[in-house]
């Protein structure tokens, strides 16, 4: 798989150097990313009284909320550290997440032929 690299003070770094060659994302991850990369965020969801995540909804830069955006793939994305939160917004992609996101046209699942 062929990555572009990135420039860092007058050097190249590809992915291969950042352990990321061969990086499994879900579907359902990959979705998520994408909408990030796009503009979209995930919000999440707090118990009132004791503070636990209940819930994290993807809001895509449109205001349509992902489907595929589950608890679970929150925990996924978070703890590779593909996602982040800053000064306590919400969660958006981060340099490590976009380049974990495999290139499609334009986002769209290509029909299948008859």
């Amino acid at each position: 798989m062929n990555r572009p690299s990135l420039s860092r003070q007058g050097r190249d770094v590809s992915c291969l150097e950042h352990g990321l060659s061969s990086v499994n994302i879900s579907k359902s991850q990959q979705r998520t990313l994408h909408a990030l990369a796009q503009g979209g965020a995930i919000i999440l969801d707090r118990d009132e009284d004791t503070g636990d995540l209940i819930g994290a909804d993807c809001i895509t830069r449109d205001g349509w909320r992902l489907s595929d955006c589950t608890l679970d793939v929150f925990r996924s994305l978070k703890r590779r550290r593909f996602i982040a939160s800053s000064g306590g917004g919400p969660y958006r992609i981060t340099r490590d997440g976009l380049l974990s996101l495999r290139s499609q046209l334009d986002n769209r699942v290509t029909m299948k032929r008859l």
